[in-house]
């Protein structure tokens, strides 16, 4: 599960043009959605993500919200089982079964699968190239492969849906090299959420009797 959270929030794609070259086009796009994003103090996104591996016969869903300060490294994603939280300096996993918080410090370091950076990741370690238009229903989206510069990342692929209209990422379809597919779809966007500061830590006196597991 903790892999499977952290190739959520990286973002990629099989890259089949010239060796080198970056497609203008899908800069473009891009830049788009980037300078719309960090245009907001703090978004709130309702997401649905799935893992499938067809070898493995292994298909799972479930939903989520993510809650971020757009120009910092503050998150909050909160799901069924579990909630990831980050101040910028410490992050907690709170697993809610076991009732246990297990606190570490944050990693900031520029290649780190941060979700406050899911929506401008791609900014950097990346080439792309822009793969036409798909249309669902009255929305258009633009589609995006993305690969990484470094060949070592365990995933190789990522496929990015933007919607043409919106100028905002749809989608994301990550694929790693143990053949597995993970697919993150928002399913709501409110930019300029209410976020009380409060959020992005982890408050033990609202969680009386929690086991604290301090891996720092």
């Amino acid at each position: 599960m903790k892999k499977l959270i952290a190739l959520l929030f990286a973002v990629t794609t099989v890259f089949s043009v010239a060796q080198g070259q970056t497609d203008p086009k899908a800069k473009a796009i891009l830049a788009e959605v980037s300078k719309k994003y960090r245009s907001y103090n703090t978004i709130k996104a309702d997401f649905s993500f799935g893992i499938e591996n067809k070898q493995n016969n292994l298909k799972q869903t479930e939903k989520g919200t993510l809650y971020a300060k757009s120009n910092s490294k503050k998150y909050k994603v909160t799901m069924a089982e579990r909630d990831l939280i980050s101040d910028g300096k410490v992050q907690w996993t709170y697993l809610k079964n076991e009732e246990e918080v297990q606190v570490g410090n944050a990693d900031n370091t520029e290649d780190a699968l941060n979700p406050a950076n899911v929506f401008t990741i791609f900014e950097k370690g990346f080439k792309y190239i822009y793969n036409g238009e798909k249309k669902v229903g009255s929305k258009v989206y633009q589609m995006i492969d993305l690969a990484p510069l470094d060949t070592k990342k365990a995933y190789f692929k990522i496929r990015l849906s933007v919607d043409k209209a919106a100028k905002q990422l749809a989608s994301v379809m990550i694929f790693d090299k143990n053949s597995s597919i993970y697919t993150y779809t928002i399913t709501a966007f409110t930019p300029n959420a209410k976020v009380p500061e409060s959020t992005f830590t982890f408050n033990l006196k609202s969680h009386p009797g929690v086991e604290i597991v301090d891996l720092r």
